[in-house]
């Protein structure tokens, strides 16, 4: 099928571009965009495929009176998964409210905010090398280490939907930068926070053409219309040069650059 970029990813940035549709649990030699939300497609980026509409699905396999099991299509949008947990009183997942993007992207960033992650409540993934227990896999902040495409994952998560949390982590979200985005443009160091490093060395609100470090929070980059890829790699080669200049400090890339 063919995709335009500027019109599918959260930044809407990139081209129309041919991308391949896996309908079935299969090995895949390119990369597997999901909802496209932490992507800045290059003029020439690799091969990409997408997962077809058979992965788009919640299934429940056990449930008794403490927990219950589920297993998650990867195609299946964060705003479903929450409020599939809502309506069903389920712990856990709180943190994907406002949160763009589907399971396999999640799983692949380990999503998550503040102390919240998508790999917390996980059992296991399917890949197109079998199915993968939690254990084994090696996930660290916003890292995921499998280089395989993910098909469905399984959850375990308790009853009792936290209300509380669920309004704190909606208000931290309302506070994040509006308009088109990949989000954040760098993972937060240890001890420190990309944003604040990024606006100490003066960047926050600095433009290149239409392409944006966010005046609100400055490891945003906004797409304010016509934004170019040139544009986006300018400003994120920018903050590094910037940041580690002054600071010493590598900022490394949250967002994936095909």
């Amino acid at each position: 099928m063919i995709i335009d970029f500027k019109k599918y990813s959260s930044v809407r940035i990139g081209d129309k571009f041919e991308v391949q549709v896996l309908n079935k649990i299969e090995e895949f030699d390119g990369f597997l965009i999901g909802g496209a939300n932490n992507l800045l497609i290059s003029p020439k980026p690799k091969k990409m495929g997408i997962l077809g509409d058979i992965f788009d699905f919640i299934e429940i396999l056990d449930k008794n009176k403490d927990f219950i099991i589920l297993r998650i299509g990867c195609k299946t949008k964060a705003n479903k998964i929450y409020r599939f947990v809502k309506e069903n009183n389920l712990l856990g997942f709180e943190f994907l409210q406002k949160i763009p993007g589907t399971l396999g992207g999640l799983l692949k960033m380990n999503a998550g905010l503040k102390e919240e992650c998508i790999s917390q409540n996980l059992i296991k993934i399917a890949t197109a090398k079998g199915e993968i227990i939690r254990e084994n896999i090696n996930f660290a902040y916003r890292f995921c280490p499998l280089q395989t495409p993910f098909f469905w994952a399984e959850f375990k998560l308790f009853f009792g939907f936290d209300k509380t949390k669920d309004e704190f982590l909606k208000n931290a979200r309302n506070n994040q930068p509006s308009g088109a985005s990949f989000g954040s443009i760098f993972k937060n160091p240890k001890d420190n926070f990309a944003g604040a490093l990024i606006e100490a060395v003066g960047l926050k609100g600095f433009s290149k053409n239409d392409a944006m470090l966010s005046d609100k929070h400055a490891n945003f980059l906004i797409n304010k219309k016509n934004a170019s890829f040139d544009d986006a790699l300018f400003l994120i080669e920018l903050a590094k040069k910037r940041v580690f200049e002054k600071f010493g400090i590598l900022l490394e890339e949250e967002v994936i650059i095909l």
